[in-house]
């Protein structure tokens, strides 16, 4: 029994795994390869050369691209009083600021995909560790997902924009949506040059050697594409 489909294999079929492409070339053929019968997800994964097991080697950010995701984000905010409302004007789809949402979320509800928190929440938001943390929903100071009421419609717009964030995995591997394969090539070339800027921003004072070490480009079930690491940290947003 093969590992894959065959929709999958002619598509692998048709990239040579010995090149690595230009970023320009590996997201035109990302496009043309992508076979699903929905608009797949453009992602670009990063091998880079640090050691996630130390806390100073550690690639956490957040950056909005240009041309957002191409999907509506669903934005959760817990605030109180003034913060509250500012959220709510702000275009917030749930402003957790009681007890019974608190409850219901406590309960296992995550019908959300970004969640924001003032300062003040924290103490509360704690309790929901359980819940949050492994969705990836905990609001992190780090993530710029804790911020005070003045900045809540200021994060609020940049999440629903296209504001993402990349943290590195285990495996020192970074795995980052960029757009939709409906996208104009500009659009997700710049979004992808967007990208590796703050990834470069982001390098620890602690990593040695090389920093980007492998750059992949895929579509959703799609097969992997080899980009040139050196090319893809010199992009240039070209619109």
């Amino acid at each position: 029994m093969p590992k894959h489909g065959k929709k999958y294999q002619a598509a692998a079929a048709k990239i040579d795994s010995n090149a690595t492409y230009t970023p320009g070339d590996a997201l035109a053929l990302a496009k043309e390869l992508s076979f699903t019968n929905f608009d797949g997800t453009v992602e670009v994964h990063m091998r880079l050369g640090v050691d996630p097991r130390h806390a100073d080697q550690m690639v956490r950010d957040v950056v909005v691209l240009p041309h957002g995701l191409g999907k509506t984000v669903r934005v959760l905010v817990f605030a109180q009083g003034e913060a509250a409302q500012l959220a709510r004007d702000a275009g917030a789809d749930v402003v957790a600021d009681d007890d019974e949402t608190l409850g219901k979320i406590q309960g296992g509800w995550t019908d959300f995909d970004v969640a924001i928190a003032t300062p003040d929440m924290m103490g509360k938001v704690g309790r929901l560790g359980r819940v949050l943390g492994p969705r990836g929903l905990m609001p992190n100071p780090k993530a710029g997902t804790v911020v005070p009421g003045e900045d809540i419609a200021r994060v609020i717009n940049e999440s629903k924009a296209g504001r993402v964030e990349f943290r590195l995995d285990k495996t020192a591997n970074l795995h980052v949506p960029i757009g939709k394969v409906s996208f104009e090539h500009n659009k997700l070339h710049a979004n992808m040059a967007t990208l590796m800027e703050a990834v470069k921003k982001a390098r620890p004072a602690a990593a040695k050697g090389t920093y980007i070490r492998r750059v992949t480009v895929t579509t959703t079930m799609g097969p992997g594409i080899k980009v040139d690491p050196m090319q893809a940290q010199s992009m240039e947003i070209v619109e």
